[in-house]
């Protein structure tokens, strides 16, 4: 796709760890590359202590931030490049659609076929109504396994809920962004949703 022509795309050997290891750093994102490792190390272990298939989380986790090869400010017209719908919120603020593109991207460029994990890619930043565990696994990994400097400053309360639920520590993290939902630049509508839901489901 010509869309994708501005990008560095190596001969692919099948590991996706590799394979995705190699695109981010070939494209300049080394740091991307070793947060997209982790991640997929985390969502491993999180799914193993919750029932949920290893290799979908871990392979969710390495994909889940290849769209950082795009800078913010050509987002919006990538993803609409690609077809993908735009939200108001999203155009506001386009690091938020990095999500969906990274899901279109698996599609395209490493050719995923599994929807799981592609759902989880395409929400695990904000997560969604009806997340699926496979979605919340990745969700709360990503926000373990951030991507900042220092340590996250939800992250000891996060990991206690987690010993609880996953849909408690995802609900904290989520509770952590409701409580100074007026400083943020936006407030995703997909996040709204996941918060109301999850609200009901911990209480």
């Amino acid at each position: 796709m010509k869309v994708y022509d501005s990008l560095f795309i190596p001969n692919f050997t099948g590991d996706l760890r590799n394979d995705v290891n190699e695109f981010l750093i070939r494209n300049g994102h080394g740091e991307t590359a070793e947060h997209c490792l982790k991640v997929g190390e985390e969502s491993e272990r999180i799914a193993v202590k919750f029932n949920e298939p290893a290799d979908l989380a871990l392979y969710a986790g390495y994909l889940h931030d290849i769209s950082a090869v795009y800078p913010n400010e050509i987002r919006i017209e990538i993803a609409r490049s690609l077809g993908i719908q735009v939200l108001p919120e999203e155009e506001i603020f386009p690091m938020i659609i990095h999500q969906k593109l990274s899901r279109q991207m698996s599609i395209d460029i490493f050719k995923i076929t599994n929807e799981d994990v592609l759902n989880a890619v395409g929400c695990h930043t904000t997560l969604r109504k009806e997340s699926t565990k496979l979605d919340r696994v990745l969700f709360v990994a990503d926000k373990i396994a951030w991507d900042q400097k220092g340590s996250p400053p939800y992250l000891n309360e996060l990991l206690a809920k987690l010993e609880v639920s996953l849909e408690h520590a995802a609900f904290e993290y989520i509770s952590y962004l409701w409580s100074q939902r007026e400083k943020l630049k936006v407030l995703h509508p997909w996040l709204a949703d996941a918060y109301f839901e999850l609200k009901t489901i911990c209480e």
